[in-house]
């Protein structure tokens, strides 16, 4: 069946859920998994036509806080895995939107599944804030297991 499944995270406790989910399908299917954290990419503020400068906001100061960001969401997979015996890797990158990153992981990690959760938004709130789980439904080559 899925030897190598992709578990996307964002830090949440939701996605802490699929995680878990995940791990326990990885576990029970003799497969390992790679978690994977999309950073957003910078963009300064901007109003209008002109750009606000906010001081101590820098290029530098915003990469730093989101690989600490990204680091602790990823100590969650490792832990899971570890405690469940799963072999585990781990990785971020910078994408945008970040469904696009967590296919673009999948195919470069050669994964072979999707393991994620979902808030599981209908009808207006889904169509405002937009799923990141639908989009990679849509245009996944692979299966995605969904946990709610």
């Amino acid at each position: 069946m899925f030897k190598h499944i992709l578990l996307p995270t964002d830090g949440s406790a939701l996605a802490a859920k699929g995680v878990r989910a995940g791990v326990r399908l990885a576990k029970s299917l003799g497969a390992r998994v790679t978690g994977v954290f999309v950073i957003a990419p910078y963009v300064p503020p901007m109003y209008g036509e002109g750009a606000m400068y906010v001081p101590g906001v820098t290029v530098n100061d915003y990469k730093k806080a989101a690989q600490k960001q990204a680091a602790k969401a990823l100590a969650v997979v490792e832990k899971a895995a570890r405690a469940a015996g799963v072999r585990c890797a781990v990785r971020s990158l910078t994408d945008a939107p970040a469904w696009q990153g967590i296919l673009r992981a999948a195919r470069s990690q050669k994964c072979d599944a999707i393991a994620m959760a979902t808030h599981g938004r209908g009808g207006l709130g889904g169509l405002i804030l937009g799923s990141e789980t639908t989009r990679i439904l849509a245009h996944s080559k692979v299966p995605v297991v969904v946990v709610r």
